[in-house]
């Protein structure tokens, strides 16, 4: 599959608070990974009409960070209004690979990918994705 054949991308605004930054104002680095988990999980129920608790309850799987590749390209400051992006970039039997992107403004902050394996609730066993997620993403 190629990037192209995805949704559009899908964008959560976020602020910068106090508990984001370092004791100057810089968003310290671990911040991120936060910021990047809630646009994923805003952009399953948002794009695809699944919560990670209804994905939980109607399949008894879940997602789980495989790997995550961040680079930091500028910081992102105390009070900032950012805007996290996510987008399907690869599709595979138990995989799901996203792009997501911090900017503020037209400023890119952070690019990262990252790699998901959907596994069994009971024992984190990587299993085949469900079948209409699998469809969805392939339209």
């Amino acid at each position: 599959m190629t990037h192209s054949t995805f949704k559009s991308k899908f964008s959560l605004p976020v602020r910068v608070y106090f508990q984001d930054t370092d004791a100057g104002g810089v968003v310290y680095h671990a911040s991120y990974v936060n910021f990047l988990e809630r646009a994923r999980t805003e952009w399953l129920r948002e794009c695809y009409g699944y919560s990670n608790t209804e994905f939980m309850r109607e399949f008894g799987l879940v997602f789980v960070v495989r790997s995550l590749r961040l680079d930091y390209l500028k910081p992102a400051l105390l009070d900032d209004l950012l805007a996290v992006s996510a987008q399907l970039k690869d599709v595979g039997r138990s995989r799901v690979t996203l792009c997501q992107n911090v900017l503020r403004g037209e400023d890119i902050l952070v690019e990262a990918e990252v790699h998901l394996v959907c596994v069994k609730m009971d024992n984190f066993k990587p299993v085949s994705l469900p079948e209409i997620l699998r469809k969805q993403w392939k339209n």
